[in-house]
């Protein structure tokens, strides 16, 4: 076996567990700042517990950070299971939100206050009018 199907077999382990545990994870609420199950999460809060707890991965804490990392930026048409997708209010100027994408064209994400761990579609009208870029941090 090569070294290369190797870590390919590992990233898609590490991509499967994040994602699984992002499906169980659904349900949580919205916390501002948070990043625990037991408290809550925010978005961001919620990636950088499922790419630590699940592949041993530290990302940046902020969505901005994360934006801003050296992580590979992914055009959309490439989005795969894993990638970190972000998004504008609207399309606007400020970076503030990101979520998990899940494949099929859906991610998994903290909304806001009030709401709960949820799958959206990148189709519906307001996310895709929103979407701004994606990075894969495996």
């Amino acid at each position: 076996m090569s070294h290369a199907s190797s870590l390919d077999r590992d990233k898609s382990r590490h991509v499967n567990k994040v994602v699984s545990r992002a499906h169980e994870l659904i349900g949580t609420p919205y916390r501002w700042g948070g990043t625990s199950v037991s408290k809550g999460f925010d978005c961001s809060g919620l990636l950088v517990y499922l790419f630590r707890s699940e592949a041993g991965i530290n990302i940046p804490r902020t969505t901005a950070s994360m934006l801003n990392s050296k992580a590979n930026i992914i055009p959309r048409h490439n989005l795969r299971r894993g990638d970190a997708v972000f998004f504008k209010h609207n399309g606007g100027g400020r970076m503030n939100h990101v979520g998990i994408y899940i494949g099929d064209n859906r991610f998994i994400h903290a909304p806001r206050a009030g709401k709960s761990i949820r799958i959206d579609s990148l189709s519906n009208s307001y996310w895709n009018k929103s979407y701004f870029s994606a990075k894969r941090f495996y």
